[in-house]
């Protein structure tokens, strides 16, 4: 593998960074500083640094996005731009694609991954992987409502969802969701059930991983090693 592809692989940086440190010797390889990032090396056999730390290569790559209003959960829209126009085109082209989905006007966390056996068992409905949401709603939530909402409702359909749990704030217009499903505008459908209406909804968090506050709308980072196993301990799980 190119030594430049391997620092965007690895989640270093882009490729036209990876040029630029190269040349500025900041790179080394096997110890030595390398002439050009075209340099061919071996993923797990040579030792690489990146500014002075070790670079682990991992065989996927995995992206936290805060996702803005207006952008859709795709690879691909004709109409839309879609959570992967907001990545460089040396990341684009991995093969990425967004974990799950959120509505269009839905806001915060997405997970954008290569790895598709991992995101199929954080999707599996097996798995319940739990899933966090920040939001606000046309007229107060009562107590009574909220029971209902935890207890599983009907939506307009017949679908019977599995109990969720609500958090209410404030006047009761606005609070904290959890699920552990994921179906077609589940939240906005459990509202309307409750006659009522979402008027905000964020993802805070997905599983192990919390909406990194730093991130602005529409930016996004490689996770760290830290956040990579917790999500990969979290995928060997039938459940929460």
């Amino acid at each position: 593998m190119r030594l430049d592809k391997f620092l965007v692989a690895t989640g270093c940086c882009t490729r036209s960074v990876a040029k630029k440190q190269v040349r500025a010797g900041a790179v080394t390889v096997n110890g030595q500083v390398p002439k050009t990032s075209d340099v061919n090396i071996y993923e797990g056999a040579d030792a690489v640094t990146y500014c002075g730390a070790p670079v682990v290569y991992r065989k996927y790559t995995y992206i936290m996005l805060n996702k803005p209003e207006g952008v859709v959960s795709a690879t691909e829209d004709g109409r839309d731009k879609t959570v992967l126009d907001l990545l460089p085109p040396d990341v684009r082209t991995r093969g990425m694609f967004p974990c799950g989905r959120l509505d269009k006007n839905t806001l915060g966390l997405m997970l954008l991954t290569d790895n598709g056996e991992l995101a199929h068992k954080l999707l599996a409905p097996k798995s319940h992987v739990g899933k966090v949401y920040k939001f606000k709603s046309k007229f107060p939530v009562s107590e009574a409502d909220a029971k209902r909402f935890e207890g599983g409702l009907t939506l307009e359909d017949g679908y019977e969802t599995k109990p969720a749990k609500i958090e209410l704030m404030g006047a009761g217009d606005e609070g904290l969701i959890t699920l552990v499903e994921g179906k077609y505008h589940q939240i906005k459908r459990m509202l309307e059930a409750l006659d009522n209406k979402i008027t905000y909804l964020e993802r805070l968090s997905f599983g192990p991983l919390t909406l990194d506050t730093a991130l602005d709308r529409g930016q996004w980072r490689y996770l760290t090693a830290e956040e990579i196993s917790a999500l990969e301990s979290h995928g060997q799980k039938d459940k929460l």
